[in-house]
């Protein structure tokens, strides 16, 4: 009998240490309480040093790797407030000013579809560093334009430069993450993005008083910054250790393991994992299938995760994100503010609402789950959005209901509260879930991928907004992204799962049998309770 105990509890051991990075130290402090107590405190302090070492360390990998977001959240802050002076000073028509804030969107998929096919090439690391170099380019022809040609010239190259950065930094951070912190690291892009986008907008104020033909290449010329500290940064990160063991380079990925993992157990325990998902040790059927046929022609698992990770990012971008950031003072305008530092000052508040609460939902992200703030985040955007929509129309046709000073302030409260809960769920976890949702075999690939939905939504949206709000209204367009966010709330529902506390392998097997998508999923605290069940029934017996 009691070697049958010690058979069931060393199998419940192994089976929490499976669960959870939590759990695997719960049981060892278990298997410890037999020590002396001097030697299980110089233990437990050894295990407290490396945990704190390995979390530092990781969190500056993911901190170095997330400034390619900052180079997005800029463009996308500056052009709002850029594009005033580049009509005054290069006279270019409504059309061209659609094209110029439009094309970045659609050009940075060329960047995402090279970059998956790149990053598995030469590494996520240099791919960074390559998407920097190239937006570093394009920076500099925007700055010293003479035309809107040579200015689109720029523009194209900025965003094949973003494309690379914006994909494969997500992808990156999720491989180096363990999973009780990878919502948190993951979603440092969405923060960097915000505070690009704020400090894009400080910058339109900033240098909004210099002359019509320099204010907006200082603004965009500022933009150049950012690349230069990812170059610093590619000397300080590791490659990540799920692309080294892809390349069956193992001593190095066990060597950056060793930096990013408490203790030798925990990495032998990683490489096992990212070693059986990779299919070095043995050969499966996926071997000899081309990532982009699997893609193209997937299996049920793959095609859910499909559904999961391009619709969360399309319908990150149909619903108006881009227009509300890009447009921001043709919103102000509309609402009756007449300035243009007026104007400018109005989109800076927009940005601190943004990047405010994308750290709320960086605190949340791990604790609450990513489908908990989805809904918060689709149901208060729903709503901004329609009261946004009112605000305009009265001002535009019914200004005797409200005062000017009152439709003003519900404009920007409105237009502020949209960014705000968007930077709680629809921002952040958008890139959260499109990094952790594929297998290893088709993770850059499909990320990639994901980004077309978001990136061609995001291009008609900012390439049809200024003709379409002539046509039906800067407010009816409002309505329209009210009544897309609203099927958002029904895609969450449906076709979202909850992957907060598994392993990237555990989601894997999680889109394999197909379950749990409107929030049955087995939690890791469940299964520690069945396995605690088992041993006690078996102590029983």
């Amino acid at each position: 009998m009691t070697g049958m105990m010690e058979l069931v509890k060393a199998r419940a051991a192994t089976a929490v240490v499976k669960s959870s990075d939590e759990y695997r130290r719960v049981v060892v402090v278990e298997e410890e309480e037999e020590l002396d107590e001097a030697e299980w405190g110089r233990r437990t302090e050894a295990r407290s040093r490396g945990r704190r070492r390995a979390e530092r360390y990781v969190f500056t990998c993911a901190l170095f790797a997330s400034l390619n977001a900052i180079l997005l959240g800029y463009d996308v802050g500056v052009m709002s407030g850029a594009i005033i002076y580049i009509q005054k000073d290069l006279h270019i028509s409504e059309f061209q000013e659609e094209i110029l804030v439009g094309c970045l969107s659609v050009i940075s998929l060329l960047g995402s579809l090279s970059g998956g096919r790149t990053s598995d090439a030469i590494g996520r690391k240099w791919t960074m560093g390559l998407g920097a170099i190239i937006f570093q380019t394009g920076a500099v022809i925007m700055t010293f334009a003479p035309s809107f040609t040579v200015l689109m010239i720029g523009r194209l190259l900025a965003g094949v430069g973003i494309g690379f950065g914006a994909m494969i930094s997500a992808v990156y951070i999720a491989e180096i993450s363990p999973a009780s912190a990878r919502g948190t690291l993951t979603s440092l892009p969405e923060i960097c993005i915000n505070l690009g986008i704020l400090l894009g907008y400080v910058s339109n104020y900033a240098f909004s008083g210099l002359s019509e033909h320099i204010s907006w290449r200082v603004m965009l010329g500022v933009g150049i910054l950012p690349s230069v500290f990812i170059g610093v940064a590619l000397f300080v990160i590791p490659e990540s250790p799920r692309w080294l063991m892809m390349e069956k380079r193992v001593p190095e990925a066990r060597a950056v393991l060793l930096q990013i993992s408490e203790s030798e157990a925990e990495v032998d325990e990683r490489l096992a994992e990212i070693e059986e998902a990779a299919n070095i040790m043995k050969s499966v059927k996926s071997e000899d299938k081309a990532v982009w046929r699997e893609l193209l022609n997937p299996s049920p698992a793959v095609r859910r995760m499909l559904y999961a990770g391009c619709g969360i990012q399309l319908f990150q971008q149909i619903t108006g994100i881009d227009a509300t950031v890009y447009y921001s003072p043709t919103i102000f305008r509309d609402a009756g503010i007449k300035s243009d530092q007026e104007l400018l000052a109005a989109t800076v508040a927009v940005g601190f609402a943004k990047t405010i609460f994308i750290l709320v939902a960086i605190f949340l992200i791990d604790k609450v789950g990513r489908k908990p703030l989805l809904y918060v985040s689709t149901i208060g955007m729903t709503v901004c959005l329609f009261v946004l929509g009112i605000a305009l129309t009265l001002q535009k046709h019914a200004m005797g209901l409200i005062s000017p000073s009152v439709g003003i302030d519900l404009a920007i409260f409105a237009v502020c509260g949209n960014v705000a809960f968007f930077s709680i769920g629809m921002g952040p976890i958008c890139w959260v879930l499109s990094s952790e949702i594929f297998p290893i075999r088709l993770r850059a690939q499909a990320s990639a991928l994901g980004q077309v939905g978001g990136r061609v939504g995001s291009g008609l949206v900012s390439m049809s907004f200024l003709s379409m709000a002539r046509a039906i209204s800067v407010g009816g367009m409002f309505f329209v992204f009210g009544a897309i966010s609203t099927v958002s709330v029904a895609f969450v529902y449906f076709c979202v799962p909850e992957t907060k506390g598994k392993t990237l392998e555990q989601i894997e097997i999680m889109f394999e049998g197909g379950k749990g998508w409107k929030g049955g999923e087995v939690e890791l605290e469940d299964t520690q309770h069945l396995i605690q069940g088992d041993v006690k029934s078996a102590s029983l017996g």
